[in-house]
């Protein structure tokens, strides 16, 4: 009788150490950035909703990915990121829907409500604006690079996310307010917002996450 052969070990693919905590961090600021967004902030003239912050550190996570791994694979980290994404928005109507205990403070469970029950509109304007933009910017970042080369990084960063956070601004405030409300006010504050802070925060921020994903391959 005929001895079966033995099966073959393939060891796991070796995933890059940058874009494994990339990759975890990605996920928690998808999550994080709904939550943000019910505050306002203001910062001297500009007001802008804070989930900004979180956004841009999005840009800037999926943009060190390109540059440190290519834009194919940045662009699955978008795709992956919308796992979080969806799964805090169930976890989110879920616990919305529960009701609350007796023995909680009424103003926090007023908060909290007011938090969690945001309008499917507002959900889906997060989803759409996420996607197209975030895609964007990678998009933009990568063309940048095959047209410059691998100089100008800050460049590259700061336009891409400057572009981005604008087609992000017009799609979410155009799906989540539209119509119930003149948006075009709160539109032009919301871009002159971000570009600022895209122009201001991510040229730095690109080079300290390209510096951590280097040290952490090497």
């Amino acid at each position: 009788m005929p001895i079966p052969p033995t099966p073959v070990a393939h060891p796991a693919p070796a995933i890059p150490r940058s874009l494994f905590v990339f990759s975890i961090f990605y996920g928690g600021m998808t999550c994080i950035a709904g939550v943000l967004g019910n505050k306002q902030v203001a910062l001297g003239p500009l007001a802008v909703e804070a989930g900004i912050f979180a956004f841009l550190l999005l840009v800037v996570t999926s943009s060190a990915v390109a540059e440190l791994h290519g834009r194919a694979i940045a662009g699955r980290l978008v795709i992956f990121g919308f796992v979080p994404l969806l799964v805090s928005i169930l976890l989110s109507w879920v616990v919305h829907a529960l009701p609350a205990s007796p023995e909680m403070q009424p103003a926090n469970r007023d908060a909290i409500q007011l938090v969690l029950g945001s309008t499917w509109r507002i959900w889906l304007g997060g989803i759409v604006a996420y996607g197209i933009s975030q895609t964007l910017n990678i998009t933009i970042f990568s063309w940048l690079k095959g047209r410059e080369g691998s100089s100008l990084l800050w460049l590259r960063a700061g336009l891409a996310s400057m572009l981005s956070q604008v087609v992000d601004t017009l799609l979410f405030v155009t799906i989540a307010f539209g119509g119930v409300f003149p948006i075009a006010e709160l539109l032009a504050g919301q871009m002159i917002s971000k570009v600022v802070l895209s122009a201001v925060l991510v040229p730095p921020l690109i080079y300290l996450a390209v510096a951590i994903g280097r040290r952490l391959d090497a």
